[in-house]
């Protein structure tokens, strides 16, 4: 014997009997080492065998056939060990089973539990609020220590990575990192510091608790009005946080949320009229235009249907207008507003005056409701606006229904058979039917309103003393006109094409009323449908 084999124990040779025992022993063992320890084998022969028969080592234990049988005996022991281990897991593993064998078998048992049953983060939260231990809330979940400090730390596992309470989001399959941010939007772009984070709210506004329950809640599949119910809140509080703080998968992450509220929460913010060039560029084109904002606002929408930059409210025109922070449209850009003012003016009670004048008349309140609710075209509202030294005049006519404009002509003065005369030829250019009735203020420019009426056939109604509003499309178009026309013109100096310039402008200008279309289209489909 050589020197090299002196201590070396002879390999020893097995039977073939003793290798078909061994397959035989791997089918109900599971495991190559379980079944060379029952049989007195030594691993690296089976292991041996298993290379000679082209079994694959490591895909042993994963191949059915090496599995015992689903026998009433093994279901048995099954249920054995879960009741010892209370884990499906581990009980298949101990008995060298299939996991969804097992589960299934517990499930038509009515043992599997449901996602909702299982402890979750938020029943570690309440035990942690209640005063308990990070490791005695964990012991009586059932959960891992390393689990329960995640989740103190608020980290949230995903199926191949996990989600720091910071935003960043980590793939371990592809070693990736990144930042998990809400919609993205301005204020959501920039991460806040960790105080403002935990900065104590007011109750009206949802918490970075709130927001974990919500978390919580939404991934046991709970609908918006159940989570509304368990936070005490609206449900459509819930439904605007999970639509403004969802992240683009349509999942909602509790950190990230919180991060992207505490980003849209600083004020002052800048106005949309100072970020968005373009938007800035046609609000004043169409203030210069004398359009109202509400005309800009929704005409911005009909033109830019799929262009949420291109929005703007009413009100933050007119905070640009009159509070140069706000959103710092030149101050000759005020111009262009109807009334002038550089201050917005407190609204009041009308002053109450009295009456020029008290018969004949036949009151507002004796016309017929087909006049007052506009079903009916062909009634108008009139009143006169005056120039400077009240002097001169212009008779303002407004159809009810249309809001269609027409301006009388007095260059001279404002007597009562001018403004009839001047009436009755405008009133005398217009169709028979457009010719129903003529709503007026008691001014003593009416007093010849009887002779107009045989002239016309158009009955005049008289509103009560100190209530314009009781012609409120005529006031309206009053302040329409004195963009055109200010106060203190002598009104003498235009003409009637330049009248009727500017009521054509007036007709072709959109109306909220009309659903935003124009007079003149109004006026048109009328007289093409009678």
């Amino acid at each position: 014997m050589s020197s090299l084999s002196k201590g070396r124990t002879p390999r020893r040779s097995y039977t073939s009997a003793e290798k078909e025992e061994f397959f035989r022993a791997l089918a109900s063992a599971g495991t190559v080492a379980r079944a060379a320890a029952g049989l007195g084998l030594k691993p690296s022969a089976c292991y041996r065998w298993l290379r000679e028969a082209g079994i694959s080592v490591g895909r042993v234990d994963n191949l059915n056939a090496r599995r015992p049988r689903a026998t009433p005996e093994v279901k048995e022991e099954f249920f054995k060990a879960l009741k010892r281990t209370g884990s499906t897991t581990l009980a298949a593993a101990e008995l060298g089973l299939s996991r969804g064998t097992c589960y299934r078998w517990t499930q038509k048992a009515g043992l599997a539990r449901k996602r909702a049953d299982s402890p979750g983060r938020e029943d570690f939260g309440k035990l942690r609020d209640a005063g308990m231990t990070r490791r005695e809330a964990a012991k009586q979940l059932g959960i891992s220590r390393c689990a329960a400090q995640e989740w103190d730390n608020g980290v949230r596992r995903t199926r191949n990575g996990r989600i720091y309470r910071d935003g960043r989001q980590i793939d371990y399959t592809n070693g990736v990192m990144t930042l998990t941010t809400a919609e993205a939007t301005a204020d959501s772009a920039a991460l806040p510091p960790l105080a403002a984070l935990e900065k104590p709210l007011d109750a009206r506004f949802l918490t970075l608790h709130d927001r974990e329950r919500i978390a919580d809640l939404r991934n046991t599949g709970a609908p918006v009005r159940e989570i509304a119910r368990e936070l005490g809140r609206p449900a459509s509080t819930i439904s605007r946080e999970l639509a403004r703080n969802g992240v683009n998968d349509g999942k909602y992450y509790a950190y990230a949320a919180q991060r992207a509220a505490t980003a849209r929460r600083p004020r002052p913010k800048d106005s949309k009229l100072v970020t968005h060039h373009r938007l800035r560029k046609y609000v004043k084109r169409k203030l210069l235009r004398r359009w109202s904002p509400e005309q800009i606002s929704n005409k911005l929408t009909r033109k830019f249907p799929n262009d949420p930059e291109m929005r703007v409210s009413p009100e933050t025109i007119y905070q640009a207008l009159y509070f140069q922070a706000r959103g710092g449209l030149k101050r000759e850009v005020q111009a262009a507003l109807r009334t002038g003012r550089t201050r917005r003016k407190a609204h009041k009670d009308p002053q109450q005056r009295q009456p020029r004048f008290a018969d004949p008349m036949v009151m507002i309140s004796e016309r017929p409701p087909e006049i007052e609710d506009r079903a009916v075209p062909g009634h108008w509202e009139g009143d006169l606006i005056t120039g400077a030294s009240n002097q001169s005049a212009i008779a303002t006519l407004v159809e009810r229904t249309t809001r269609y404009v027409m301006l009388v002509h007095l260059p001279g003065d404002h007597t009562a058979e001018t403004v009839r005369d001047g009436l009755i030829a405008t009133m005398k250019s217009l169709p028979e039917h457009l010719r129903g009735s003529l709503t007026w203020d008691q001014g003593a420019e009416m007093a010849a309103h009887k002779s107009f009426t045989i002239a016309t056939d158009m009955q005049v109604y008289f509103c009560d003393p100190g209530s314009p509003w009781q012609r409120g499309s005529n006031e309206n178009t009053n302040g329409l006109l004195r963009q055109y026309f200010e106060k203190g013109t002598d009104l003498s100096i235009y003409g009637p094409e330049d009248l009727e310039h500017v009521a054509q402008e007036l007709n072709s200008r959109p109306r909220k009323t009309l659903d935003w279309e124009t007079p003149a289209e109004r006026l048109r489909d009328l007289l093409m449908t009678t």
